[in-house]
């Protein structure tokens, strides 16, 4: 096997840690160093455990390691379900020099997250994504938490993993949609403060898409890399950080309004951002050449191009006001000024943003 694993830091001062990306990482790279203590607690769920969870074991050579499988799946992502969590915890005597580790996607990795930031008041616990979305996305930057009936992700903390190991090949393992899910945040990156890696991605979203290990590693290291530095300058999401939201708020409308889980997050961002690259149009920032560019490359990418039938309007305001983004009560979207260049605003014309809305609901 070719050695293509490159290395990058996210700069967070002492909470600094380091992101691996490679081939064949899961069972080979000794995590050891970064488990405070001698014991670790490996979270994953069903569909994930048979193929990885043996192999994760070995990523921690001298170490105690207990594990607890979780069910699959964004309904899942609950308080009921985080409890198990505890419950092994507890069960198995682990105290608060234990790791926990987070094998599997961005809900593993979100619960996970939180379970550490809540055991004994903050353990430490280290990423292993394993669905592309997780690994350029929900693993990097220490957001965790659950999702409450009323608004996704709105219980949470944030807690910086020790290290995020990315292995390419598990996503040999991923269900067909899983795929363009995870594309759509890495179109983002190109979207929103990365122009030319946006042109590197036209010309390789078929390579993307058939796996090609060079490509993929590329686009993963340099997502995690755009993200990595808004990170650095914004860990908390007081003002930079919100543009890596674009397309999220019409996406997780679409998330609440069909059920969690009905549609996969990247699924419902990838028409989220075509949204506000739409808005952004009628606010006279985007071409309609460039809308039309967005939309086949998310096309290509294998995403659905408009919501959910039956979702109207007055839907997705309804569900958009219930936002993290808001500040008192006024909806802040991310729209674009021009490819590669983002803002988060609330001075758009409420007009415009019920034009775009009434476009692609049908």
């Amino acid at each position: 096997m070719s050695d293509l694993t490159r290395r990058l830091t996210v700069a967070l001062g002492e909470r600094s840690y380091p992101i691996i990306i490679g081939q064949g990482l899961i069972g080979r790279e000794d995590l050891s160093d970064y488990v405070v203590g001698e014991q670790v607690l490996i979270v994953t769920n069903e569909a994930v455990a048979p193929l990885y969870l043996e192999q994760a074991v070995a990523n921690f050579p001298g170490k105690s390691v207990d594990h607890v499988i979780l069910p699959d799946g964004e309904k899942f992502k609950n308080w009921e379900i985080l409890n198990r969590i505890f419950d092994a915890l507890l069960e198995k005597r682990h105290t608060r020099k234990t790791t926990l580790v987070a094998l599997g996607g961005g809900v593993i990795g979100d619960m996970t997250g939180f379970a550490a930031a809540c055991y004994q008041r903050g353990v430490p616990f280290i990423q292993i994504p394993t669905t592309l979305l997780s690994q350029v996305d929900s693993s990097v930057g220490g957001k965790t938490g659950i999702n409450h009936p009323l608004g996704k992700n709105m219980i949470g903390a944030f807690h910086q993993p020790e290290v995020v190991l990315i292995d390419t090949d598990s996503l040999k393992t991923l269900p067909p949609r899983e795929l363009p899910a995870g594309l759509a945040e890495v179109i983002k990156y190109g979207l929103i403060r990365e122009p030319e890696f946006l042109a590197w991605l036209e010309q390789r979203v078929d390579d993307l898409r058939a796996l090609e290990p060079v490509a993929m590693v590329d686009a993963i290291y340099r997502s995690c890399a755009c993200k990595a530095d808004v990170v650095a300058v914004d860990e908390r999401e007081g003002g930079l950080r919100a543009i890596l939201n674009l397309g999220h708020t019409f996406g997780h409308a679409i998330e609440t309004f069909t059920g969690y889980g009905t549609w996969l997050h990247g699924e419902a961002v990838g028409t989220g951002m075509l949204m506000a690259a739409d808005l952004s149009r009628r606010c006279g920032h985007l071409s309609e050449t460039d809308v039309a560019r967005i939309q086949l490359l998310l096309d290509r990418a294998g995403l659905p191009l408009e919501p959910p039938a039956g979702m109207t309007p007055d839907d997705f305001l309804r569900l958009m006001a219930v936002d993290k983004k808001n500040v008192d009560g006024a909806l802040r979207l991310v729209l674009l000024e021009a490819m590669g260049e983002a803002v988060v605003t609330s001075d758009f014309p409420f007009p415009l943003l019920e034009e775009t809305l009434s476009a692609y609901c049908h």
